[in-house]
């Protein structure tokens, strides 16, 4: 019986690989360093956000700070809240399945629809302060860029509604600005809810000794919103 001939095609599979190092693994790179760039600029609008507010908030009990956590990461502290402001480290492609990636602009060049993404979620500024590791907090929004900083903006009630026109699109630091107060205006217009008397009714003592209680008493906000895989952008 005659053997079939599997020997591989060595030179075709290398080129196949170069091509995908040249032309996508580069265009991953180029598309993290243009969100790197834009999440810097981020940083700098919510400080300058602050200082504006600041001038006319006139109880000095109110929180308004940035921290800087990293080359990644901002924190805006602002009244009863901390949004977290995090950069995701790598490149996604926005599902086939949304409204974005059916529009022409995508059709027309697939490699438009990688983008890096921002996200942006809202926790109690008392989880961190006092370091309650057990509250909760929730994505509230995520900005996506691609390398010709389109951009596209997901989100909870309003949040998903302003910008969504990928195609047209293009983010600016006016831009910027205003996402930073319509993401803080959701924040705090959002309130505590009570946890189930059940879940609470008690407690160890190393609860209120070592863990202030956190075990027990999980604090979060009555708001969020769950990002399903297949969800249509629109």
């Amino acid at each position: 019986m005659k053997t079939k001939d599997i020997t591989p095609d060595l030179k075709k599979d290398q080129t196949y690989l170069v091509n995908l190092l040249n032309e996508k693994t580069s265009l991953k790179l180029d598309i993290y360093q243009n969100t790197i760039q834009w999440f810097n600029q981020f940083k700098i609008e919510l400080n300058n956000c602050v200082e504006l507010i600041k001038k006319e908030v006139t109880d000095e009990r109110i929180r308004l700070r940035v921290v800087e956590v990293g080359e990644t990461e901002t924190q805006l502290f602002i009244g009863s809240d901390v949004l977290i402001f995090s950069m995701h480290t790598n490149v996604f492609q926005l599902d086939k399945e949304n409204y974005a990636s059916q529009t022409s602009y995508v059709k027309k060049n697939p490699m438009n629809a990688y983008c890096g993404i921002i996200n942006v979620y809202d926790f109690l500024a008392d989880s961190y302060e006092f370091n309650r590791s057990y509250d909760v907090g929730y994505l509230i929004t995520r900005i996506f860029i691609n390398r010709e900083n389109h951009f596209l903006m997901e989100g909870k009630g309003k949040l998903g509604l302003v910008y969504k026109d990928f195609m047209h699109q293009v983010l600016t630091n006016d831009i910027i600005k205003d996402i930073i107060m319509k993401v803080s205006i959701h924040g705090l217009d959002f309130d505590l809810f009570t946890p189930p008397y059940e879940t609470v009714q008690t407690a160890t003592v190393q609860d209120l000794q070592s863990m202030n209680y956190s075990s027990k008493l999980k604090t979060g906000k009555r708001l969020g919103f769950k990002f399903e895989s297949q969800q249509k952008i629109t």
